[in-house]
């Protein structure tokens, strides 16, 4: 059986009415968001947005009556409380005589709308047909009016303004720079928030272009939200908020988010497999990148580019490599303390995690050294990322010993708060690419007993 959410206090809807009416909400909104936070029905939320008691109501609807020549309802405060509480459903007269009281049509109060006659509605003076004629014809022109301002009110309703989305822009931007250096439990509370926030406004009809903005938040925060729980090692979850990024992406249209989320996708696959996945993202995302000479299309060669290199593609991983230098070469680059832009620096790790696949040291280190000198003092995982592939860089050149205390004092050295499971995955690549009769010395030992270390979010 279906459970009811408990009615809020009345003190929770004044608060909405007054914070509401102060941003110049009108009362049709103010009521809807009574109703949604509230828990309280929609006949009820219109009267607690104008700040009623059942009795000022009953009052308000014997007064509309006699304004209109009509009988006065045989209403009460308790008899108003059953409908308000879906007991009872009022009579026709009374359903139309409650929606000129309220300024709406019936569906704006959880009712049935009454019939075109409104006959029952009049209690006419028998002496004067034509007056019978005239209340009748009032009463319709209120309800064609009503309904119109119905619909305007529809059309308008889940409108919000130009400031309101700039503002939460501005928020989401700032939340995208936190990104960069805040451990991932501790970003993720931040982004559910504004996903949240995000998310109250899209459920209401909204006007196309805040729409399509609403969509684009929304892709950019959830493909935060993937990137973090994939840190963590929470791969199932990662995948699904992936998928909500990928549709949110594709359902705004816009063609840069769509390749970007794809490109930022195939991390997941990179580190975790198969790897065929993060190839095909990454061709997806030049492909939706049309040959532009953006800061994403270089992203999406060059995630393309050390995931076929890591697949033993040598050959395609160099064509890729060369695509996104040259379209790295020929593009802005964004704000380098952005989550969602691609730096240099970026782009650098992207390289070295190629050159490294292809066993390629000498480009390699060269190339970490480059990305290390420029990333800030306060920042995330990718130099420690770098580091172990210079250790993975070692153990290729058989260097053993040395790639192992690499990797390990580079793990020991992370914030109990960076130090999440795809370090760990990393560092075990270097134990991977050590010789089978290497594997079991006392360097070797000792990285693994460093990384089974409880000390990390896992």
């Amino acid at each position: 059986m279906e459970q009811r959410s408990v009615p809020h206090n009345p003190s929770c809807a004044k608060r909405i009415r007054e914070t509401r009416s102060e941003a110049g909400y009108g009362i049709a909104q103010i009521a809807l968001e009574i109703h949604h936070c509230c828990h309280v029905s929609l006949l009820r939320s219109h009267r607690l947005a104008r700040g009623w008691t059942q009795t000022e109501a009953v009052d308000h609807l014997r007064t509309l009556a006699e304004d209109l020549g009509l009988t006065a309802p045989r209403t009460d405060a308790d008899q108003l409380r059953l409908w308000e509480l879906d007991v009872h459903q009022p009579r026709e007269a009374a359903v139309a005589l409650l929606c000129r009281l309220y300024d709406c049509a019936a569906h704006d109060l959880g009712l049935a709308a009454p019939p075109a006659a409104m006959e029952a509605w009049t209690q006419p003076e028998p002496e004067s047909a034509s007056t019978r004629g005239a209340v009748t014809a009032d009463l319709l022109d209120g309800r064609i009016e009503a309904a119109r301002r119905s619909m305007d009110r529809t059309l308008a309703l889940g409108s919000v303004t130009a400031a309101q989305m700039d503002l939460l822009d501005e928020r989401i931007l700032e939340a995208r720079r936190q990104y960069l250096y805040s451990p991932p439990t501790k970003i993720l509370p931040r982004l559910l928030e504004e996903l949240e926030e995000v998310r109250s406004l899209a459920v209401d009809r909204q006007p196309a272009a805040v729409q399509v903005r609403l969509s684009e938040m929304t892709a950019v925060l959830a493909t935060l939200v993937a990137d973090a729980l994939m840190k963590l090692g929470r791969l199932a979850p990662s995948r699904a908020w992936y998928d909500t990024a990928q549709n949110a992406a594709d359902d705004s249209g816009n063609l840069e988010l769509r390749a970007r989320v794809r490109a930022q996708r195939a991390m997941l696959p990179y580190y975790y497999g198969p790897l065929e996945g993060a190839v095909t993202l990454g061709r997806e995302a030049r492909l939706l990148s049309r040959g532009r000479h953006t800061a994403t299309a270089a992203f999406a060669a060059a995630a393309e580019a050390r995931a076929l290199a890591r697949q033993g593609n040598v050959a395609a991983a160099e064509q890729a490599v060369a695509a996104a230098q040259h379209l790295y070469d020929h593009c802005d680059h964004g704000d380098q303390d952005d989550a969602f832009s691609f730096p240099e620096r970026r782009m650098l790790l992207y390289l070295s995690g190629a050159y490294t696949a292809m066993k390629r040291s000498s480009q390699a280190r060269k190339i970490q050294e480059q990305a290390l000198a420029l990333y800030p003092a306060r920042t995330g995982i990718d130099p420690a990322l770098l580091q172990l592939e210079a250790a993975i860089c070692l153990a290729h050149d058989r260097s053993p010993a040395e790639a192992c205390h690499l990797a390990g004092s580079t793990f020991l050295r992370v914030p109990a708060g960076h130090r999440t499971h795809i370090l760990e995955e990393r560092a075990r690549d270097v134990l991977d690419v050590l010789p089978a009769g290497i594997r079991t010395g006392r360097a070797a030992r000792e990285l693994t007993e460093i990384l089974a270390l409880p000390n990390g979010p896992r």
